[in-house]
């Protein structure tokens, strides 16, 4: 099967969460401290919402086996998401979940990671279907690896409509790890630390759809990465990621927009890259022990790339030694260096077809973060389709 064909058929295996009607959820729990929290998630049985009142909710939370059913998650959430419970100088712990709703939560100030999803340490039972949506976290660490969302050994899950703004120097806004059919949609990430998203440890079928990028560290999205072999999950097979899906995301400012770093197989389509600072992307081999594939297999295609001169390097294009950067396919880009037009073309490993090369997309409000296209743009059909984000 083609590339693009098995991806598509691993995306949809992802499961698409709804929101359990609030007429339909009997078992309500209203709490306004930790210590009642603690005490409503221990009790906490399929359909059980525990709402969190307004106010600050000071300190870490760690829960252990919160368990729904299928089609009766357990949620919890703000009871009034337009004052929204917020966690201060503690982020939230969640280990061994199944069917869990996390929804229109604040988390501010945490020293760790803002909020944690995992296995609990059991890399062959992964907490599973999962839903993270509304989440806010700001300035996590603020040094060292601090993650804003962490997932490690989670399955079937998605992430939406969050928003996560100054994590760790050393961190990601959100870092998976060795986890596999995910979403993670219609986000926003600012101004942190080394990457936006992240997908390793054997993370695969994760789609990153629809967010927005500004100012991501060195790589906004990281397909692929370095993960010491003990925390694969389940465990090694080969790739860091596999089956990586980046589209209709707009990528503003950072080093480089998406690195494809000892991954096999993944297709960046219909992005829109304004301003990278060194490279639109990467190809590069961080885990170079034999039984582990090269970076192979991607496929880059129907982008708007739009960069400077002044700080563009290579190219554009960053290959890294131990890669196989022939095996990559590019077509359909659109390629606009602003200040010098003719120095527009990029230096790729294979020839692209299709490609759009020195013409001004003409979007709408670019300075604005308006990147739709004006009738008639000569890159019509790339670029991410939407504002995004929203």
């Amino acid at each position: 099967m083609h590339l693009s064909g098995w991806l598509v058929l691993g995306m949809a295996l992802v499961v698409r969460f709804s929101s359990v009607p609030a007429e339909a959820q009997a078992d309500r729990r209203v709490v306004d401290n930790l210590d009642s929290l603690r005490r409503e998630a221990a009790r906490a049985r399929p359909g059980t919402q525990i709402l969190l009142a307004p106010g600050e909710y000071t300190g870490g939370l760690s829960l252990l086996g919160i368990a729904g059913d299928s089609g009766r998650p357990v949620v919890l959430r703000s009871s009034d998401p337009k004052r929204p419970a917020t966690f201060v100088r503690g982020g939230i712990q969640l280990s061994r979940v199944a069917h869990l709703e996390v929804r229109d939560l604040h988390i501010v100030g945490s020293s760790t990671n803002g909020l944690n999803v995992d296995d609990g340490g059991r890399p062959d039972s992964p907490s599973h279907h999962v839903l993270i949506s509304g989440l806010v976290v700001r300035d996590t660490g603020p040094q060292g690896n601090r993650d804003g969302i962490k997932l490690s050994g989670l399955d079937d899950f998605t992430v939406d409509r969050c928003t996560v703004e100054r994590w760790g120097s050393g961190g990601s806004a959100v870092d998976m790890v060795g986890c596999r059919r995910g979403r993670i949609t219609r986000c926003t990430f600012k101004q942190g630390g080394s990457n936006g998203v992240q997908a390793k440890g054997g993370s695969e079928a994760i789609e990153i759809s629809g967010n927005l990028f500004e100012s991501c560290g060195e790589r906004a999205v990281n397909a692929g990465g370095s993960t010491g072999l003990p925390y694969f999950r389940p465990k090694p097979q080969g790739f860091e990621a596999r089956a990586i899906r980046v589209e209709n995301n707009v990528f503003r400012g950072g080093a480089c927009a998406v690195a494809f770093v000892g991954v096999d197989g993944a297709v960046v389509r219909n992005n829109t890259l304004w301003q990278p600072e060194r490279w639109a992307f990467r190809i590069l081999q961080e885990t170079r022990l034999p039984e582990f594939v090269p970076s192979r297999n991607g496929v880059i295609e129907a982008n708007i790339i739009v960069f400077r001169s002044d700080t563009w390097r290579e190219g554009g294009m960053n290959i890294g030694p131990g890669t196989a950067p022939e095996t990559f396919r590019f077509s359909k880009n659109a390629w606009y260096c602003i200040d010098r037009p003719d120095r527009s073309q990029p230096k790729l490993p294979t020839p692209e077809t299709g490609a759009v090369v020195g013409q001004d997309p003409r979007f709408v409000n670019p300075t604005g973060g308006d990147f739709r296209l004006q009738p008639g743009s000569p890159a019509t059909g790339r670029g991410a389709a939407a504002p995004v984000g929203q």
